[in-house]
């Protein structure tokens, strides 16, 4: 099987659907995403283990925010992981219980409080970022450094689009 047929190559020019209404190009793109999709929730829970044996793959995506935004409300980050209050309650109370994440009075407003990475949350978090990060590096060895930026600028589009 030529490669561009066996990767939704054969659709007609423009993007229009081939012959019987199957339009290749996005039967390529969604094996290829499901295919994604799956390796990266086993390596979601991977990496989640490897911070903490007891932490929910779910909240891998939580220590990741924090780390790069800085201390937030919960209410923020229930908002970046979509989930309800109680949702993100019951996880902070496990990140706390895990050593992993703190509490502190917001200092804009006594009322409310900011959730922190903790020093050894920080510590493991980003010991798993690293690997993961040397992963893809050689994961992508025989890519330059162009295909790499692309691929992030695809992928970048995608999520944007998924938002709206």
């Amino acid at each position: 099987m030529r490669e561009d047929a066996a990767h939704g190559g054969g659709a007609e020019a423009g993007g229009a659907a081939a012959e019987g209404g199957v339009d290749h190009e996005f039967l390529s793109l969604e094996r290829e995403l499901t295919l994604l999709l799956r390796r990266a929730r086993a390596s979601s829970g991977e990496m989640a283990r490897q911070v903490h044996p007891e932490l929910e793959p779910a909240a891998y995506g939580l220590l990741a925010f924090l780390d790069e935004s800085g201390p937030r409300r919960a209410t923020d980050l229930a908002a970046f992981i979509g989930v309800g209050k109680a949702t993100m309650s019951r996880q902070l109370r496990s990140l706390e219980q895990l050593g992993l994440v703190a509490r502190e009075p917001d200092p804009a407003d006594g009322r409310a409080w900011l959730v922190r990475l903790t020093d050894g949350g920080r510590s493991r978090f980003r010991t798993v970022r690293v690997a993961r990060r040397a992963r893809y590096v050689r994961q992508l060895a025989g890519w330059d450094r162009g295909e790499v930026a692309e691929l992030a600028r695809l992928l970048h589009k995608l999520n944007i689009g998924a938002e709206s």
